[in-house]
């Protein structure tokens, strides 16, 4: 049964008993996925998966049900199910749904034929024989992936809302490992879009020449001194700390920018966004998953704070607007709050430009433990790091084997500069991504 005809049927039961308020969210996706090592492929898995779930008010209590089978017999237990559901809690919870008739952007998803499995395989195979034999040193147990795939977002409710999105994505990584008969590193590209459109001896190139710098790296001198972090170091930065932006997470007392909205939070040249249509996403989304219409903002501008994220039942409860960032781990989730793409506002430098401006410290493209070595919570942070020293506004020797500590809401007031080397983040419609970023008064602990 389609989810047309599901509705329908949920739509039938819940006016049979009575239910006035309830909401069905629906995802379904489909993939395959590639992985070639030496010069075949070695893993190939095709999936769909999916379901729908109901919430629904009942006396004053949100009751929750979900189903992976579409069925009208289904369509009435999942009915049923939520009401026993709500009448088995204790506590009450307020009916919040979006009301039907929203405005809402148009910014369409990326068109473009998606590869079956057989094209997928030729390729890969193609990309992998070409990365295998990109440079002497690159080790037979280098290896490359690709997936193609759709998904399908739609929410329907009782008061009138009936919205859907849905797109198509492919996209290949390389991991080039690499060996000067000493040590072996290694480095990870990703590219995603168009097949037709994709340089793959580009993405190779990089992934290469990434992890050959690797090689022969030195321990640096501990100290503190001026940091750059590249684009995926910053990224990092910011998936970490995203839940202190959460109006959830301050609600509950686990956020340190709890009633700082309207503060200064960060150095001058700081805007945070959070934008739902970044050009280049795979998925832009028109709706949160509550249904509400979503936007881009700006979470920090020019250093203040302008506005948590918020879902309809946390800005309730702080007595604001909704920002349109209700987000679920997947259909059956419950509700919460969640960044669309967030990311640091580009300047006007290059990243050489940057670096120049450094002048003596490190440049950071690699973080380690980030889920051991940093407390959102606090903001400190002590991480296993990789990168390159940087020597008269030049990247010069690798340097590996050392830690850099701070607090991430000190460093938001102590970046220097941001440089313009912004690009899309990985992924459908969620992600975080950054320029490079110079921050000052880092503690690096080396040898």
């Amino acid at each position: 049964m389609e989810f047309s005809e599901f509705k329908t049927c949920v739509a039938k039961e819940a006016q049979a008993l009575g239910i006035r308020d309830y909401e069905l969210y629906y995802t379904c996706g489909e993939s395959t996925e590639l992985e070639a090592f030496g010069h075949e492929i070695n893993g190939f898995t095709s999936s769909v998966e999916g379901g729908v779930s109901l919430r629904c008010a009942v006396n004053g209590k949100m009751g929750y049900a979900s189903t992976e089978a579409l069925s009208e017999a289904e369509a009435a237990s999942l009915v049923r199910r939520a009401a026993e559901n709500a009448a088995t809690l204790e506590s009450e919870e307020p009916a919040l749904f979006v009301e039907g008739g929203q405005t809402y952007e148009d910014h369409p998803a990326p068109a473009y034929p998606l590869p079956d499995a057989a094209e997928l395989k030729k390729r890969l195979l193609a990309i992998q024989d070409k990365l295998l034999a990109a440079d002497p040193q690159v080790l037979d147990n280098s290896q490359s992936g690709a997936s193609s795939g759709t998904e399908t977002v739609a929410i329907f409710n009782s008061r009138g809302l009936d919205v859907s999105a849905s797109a198509g994505m492919a996209g290949f990584y390389v991991e080039a490992i690499v060996s000067d008969g000493q040590e072996m590193c290694n480095d990870v590209e990703f590219k995603q879009g168009d097949p037709a459109e994709i340089d793959f001896d580009e993405l190779i190139g990089k992934a290469v020449t990434a992890a050959k710098n690797k090689l022969g790296g030195a321990v640096p001198a501990t100290g503190a001194m001026p940091v750059v972090f590249s684009p995926e170091a910053m990224r990092a930065m910011l998936a970490t700390f995203s839940s202190a932006f959460s109006s959830e997470m301050a609600q509950k007392g686990l956020s340190a920018l709890r009633d700082k909205e309207g503060e200064v939070v960060a150095a001058p040249n700081v805007t945070l966004v959070d934008d739902p249509f970044f050009e280049g996403i795979a998925m832009p989304m028109p709706f949160d998953a509550e249904g509400f219409p979503t936007h881009k903002k700006n979470v920090i501008e020019n250093g203040r704070l302008t506005t948590l994220l918020y879902n309809l039942q946390t800005a309730a409860k702080a007595g604001r607007a909704t920002t349109g960032n209700a987000a679920k781990a997947g259909y059956a989730a419950k509700v919460g709050v969640r960044p669309f793409v967030m990311y640091l506002q580009p300047g006007e430098l290059s990243e050489e430009e940057l670096l120049e401006k450094a002048g003596n410290g490190v440049y950071i493209n690699m973080l380690g433990g980030t889920h051991a070595g940093a407390d959102p919570i606090s903001g400190d942070f002590s991480l296993q790091s990789g990168g390159f020293l940087i020597e008269n506004g030049k990247k010069t020797t690798p340097i590996k084997s050392f830690t850099v500590a701070g607090n991430f809401f000190t460093m938001l007031h102590e970046i220097r500069d941001i440089a313009s080397n912004l690009e899309p983040p990985r992924g459908g419609s969620r992600g975080f991504t950054s320029p490079s970023v110079l921050v000052d008064g880092l503690t690096v602990a080396g040898k």
